[in-house]
């Protein structure tokens, strides 16, 4: 187990098992195994190493007037990185999106406004109760953030991650609704089923307490909440 400065490998019986406390990612053990059975998940990258990447794909944005998305988690924890790139991506022309839950102090929203073209903005649960239990943050600082962002002319993609017996229920809905409908510039709203693609992080990152056995609506119930949203003159779409 030389392999680990660290010592965060162990050896039991033909089984090697890593302490994940003690690991500091030097990564030597991704190279040491022979069955590939480790990798290193993600790199660190500088705005202009990223700058770099996206361009590569430049001739697929002028001929689909796409751009440049950042997403995560929540970009805006890392705001002066995002800063950086989103002004840099201006400066060359690009359109440039922000996918983001709405929860970030205002001044982070000053530092990046003006070099974001649309924002993909999470809607939730209207409930603060509710959402303080699903989410463990209030609702209060996203409401504010999208009504400051929907006060101007930035186009605002509405994103609503539904999941069934959580937030898909017609009280939910309706108090959706009726605060999306005293906003300007919300350009549509996007109906998001829930699915489990991210119960397998939790998994490779031992954070099995996260897991939830949350389902998405019936394909019936997503058609009926696109239809209602429709209905009040928005723009409906089941995924993306």
């Amino acid at each position: 187990m030389s392999v680990c400065p660290a010592h965060a490998l162990s050896k039991i019986g033909t089984a090697v098992y890593i302490d994940q406390k003690k690991c500091d990612l030097c990564g030597r053990c991704v190279d040491a195994c022979v069955y590939e059975a480790l990798l290193i998940a993600g790199e660190t990258k500088s705005a202009q190493d990223v700058l770099e990447i996206v361009e590569k794909d430049r001739i697929f944005y002028d001929e689909s007037d796409g751009g440049l998305t950042l997403s995560g988690g929540e970009p805006l924890l890392q705001t002066a990185f995002c800063e950086e790139l989103l002004d840099a991506a201006k400066s060359r022309g690009l359109n440039t999106a922000l996918d983001t839950s709405g929860h970030f102090p205002r001044k982070d929203l000053e530092r990046i406004y003006d070099s974001v073209d649309l924002f993909l903005y999470d809607l939730k649960i209207m409930d603060k109760t509710k959402h303080q239990e699903y989410t463990g943050v209030s609702n209060s600082l996203i409401l504010d953030n999208l009504r400051e962002l929907t006060s101007d002319t930035k186009s605002v993609d509405i994103r609503i991650p539904l999941v069934a017996g959580v937030n898909d229920d017609d009280r939910n809905i309706q108090e959706t609704m009726q605060f999306l409908g005293d906003l300007r510039n919300i350009q549509s709203v996007s109906l998001l089923p829930y699915h489990k693609g991210g119960c397998e992080k939790c998994i490779r990152l031992r954070k099995n307490e996260w897991l939830k056995n949350f389902k998405p609506p019936s394909k019936e119930r997503i058609k009926k909440i696109g239809e209602s949203l429709s209905g009040a003159g928005f723009e409906v779409r089941v995924g993306g």
